[in-house]
């Protein structure tokens, strides 16, 4: 016998696959989910009970992942549990780790500064600040782009560049990035940067998803019903960004904030920073 919940179930996890078929297309012709799964700070564990429920019930089709995360073996592991054949992550670290796997739909220049080798990820100084040297990126560019000649990656793409940085990466690169990855929420909405993006063919997706304690957002939430979170990360999807939030707990694509909305919250903007790496470049 069938339980009572099932059909809302059903229903529920047949909104949640249209939400996955809603897309970005990027400067290569292919399309990017704008809806993925964020895995940032997701600890050792955290991951795979996140995967077990969502993978499972959701399908996800993009997958946000890197080295320093310090689960992409968790992720591959159930990835090819659960799929047996399918062998492919969206970010690694190591290019010799890349042809490892099938391919990737995108890899990502993590950060535009070269940071000490060693077993630290991110290596201090004794004053605090990160250890961190200028690097010529043109020769991982290279290096990414023959990975794409190879078949083995779709898209490159660039991580907490800014617009200098990207333009600086343009002017050299025999293929175009497609991506940028950087900080963006509704105290830091990226306008210009997002414009600068559009305008040579970038998709935005923020870092991390950021939930605010602000009244509009609240009643916004009230409204539709949805929470605050949900609000936020409509209003990224409505501006063509993608977001990669660690967990999806209701449709994202069954309303539309009005025009005057969309405003109101990004009138929020205060370019405020939540990721503050202490960074001193040297060389």
């Amino acid at each position: 016998m069938l339980s009572l919940v099932q059909p809302c179930l059903f229903l529920f996890q047949a909104l949640l696959l249209r939400d996955m078929n809603y897309f970005a297309v990027l400067n290569t012709g292919r399309k990017m989910p704008l809806l993925g799964l964020g895995t940032w700070k997701s600890q050792p564990g955290q991951v795979m009970v996140i995967w077990t429920h969502w993978s499972v019930n959701v399908w996800y089709r993009h997958i946000d992942c890197a080295a320093v995360y310090g689960n992409e073996a968790e992720i591959g592991a159930f990835v090819l549990v659960l799929h047996q054949i399918l062998r492919r992550r969206r970010c690694v670290h190591h290019i010799q780790a890349v042809e490892q796997l099938d391919y990737l739909d995108l890899y990502l220049i993590h950060w535009p500064y070269a940071f000490r080798r060693g077993d630290v990820n991110f290596p201090r100084k004794e004053d605090g600040y990160h250890s961190v040297r200028r690097h010529p990126l043109q020769g991982d560019l290279g290096a990414m782009e023959k990975l794409v000649g190879k078949g083995l990656v779709r898209a490159i793409g660039l991580s907490n560049f800014n617009s200098q940085q990207i333009d600086d990466i343009l002017s050299v690169a025999t293929i175009k990035p497609a991506v940028l990855q950087v900080e963006s929420h509704p105290y830091l909405s990226q306008e210009d940067l997002l414009g600068h993006c559009r305008d040579r063919g970038l998709v935005l997706t923020p870092d991390e998803p950021v939930v605010l304690d602000e009244p509009v957002i609240a009643a916004l939430a009230q409204k539709y019903n949805k929470s605050p979170a949900q609000i936020i990360l409509r209003w990224q999807t409505q501006r063509g960004v993608v977001t990669i939030p660690k967990s999806v707990t209701e449709s994202l694509f069954d309303f539309t904030l009005e025009a005057e909305e969309m405003q109101t919250i990004s009138a929020l903007n205060k370019g405020w920073r939540y990721i503050v790496p202490m960074i001193e470049v040297s060389g």
